[in-house]
């Protein structure tokens, strides 16, 4: 037997109202019911990192999220970051220094990047490092993804 759940969510800054199972997770709930398939989900265990989000300005993993405790909150992926047909900054910089093979990671590293530059504007080449070692790729070996977050810093030269 299933309980069903009318919830509303905040998404990148529309208002969403969705009958949900409640044991459905975010990933579930923005990839299958809102058509949101930008999140990826890789592992399913929140160990690789695909499905990260941003909820309430915080990377989380909507793999291991249950959508019914995300009703309060401001949730962001990947699909709202552009802003007016333009990439945001990260992914702009991820393109332009060939980080990206597959693609399948993006997302994830994009997000968890993001959240990294809004804590800490000016993040070590090291805090880089740290921030993405919960983002798995198999294609890039992470050395153009770090130069390309690292060029958004001060100064910052890949």
């Amino acid at each position: 037997m299933t309980d069903k759940k009318a919830i509303k969510l905040s998404i990148n800054g529309d208002a969403h109202e969705v009958l949900i199972d409640t044991r459905h997770t975010l990933l579930q709930v923005l990839r299958e019911q809102l058509a949101l398939t930008g999140t990826k989900c890789g592992c399913n265990n929140g160990v690789c990192g695909s499905c990260t989000i941003m909820i309430d300005d915080l990377p989380v993993r909507a793999c291991l999220t249950l959508a019914v405790t995300a009703t309060e909150s401001e949730i962001i992926t990947i699909e709202g970051l552009e802003s007016n047909g333009e990439l945001h900054p990260v992914q702009k910089a991820i393109v332009e220094h060939q980080g990206l093979q597959c693609g399948f990671c993006t997302p994830g590293m994009v997000i968890a990047a993001k959240a990294l530059l809004d804590k800490n504007p000016n993040p070590s080449l090291d805090e880089i490092r740290d921030e993405l070692g919960g983002n798995l790729c198999r294609c890039t070996g992470y050395v153009k993804i770090a130069d390309a977050i690292l060029s958004l810093t001060p100064g910052g030269q890949a």
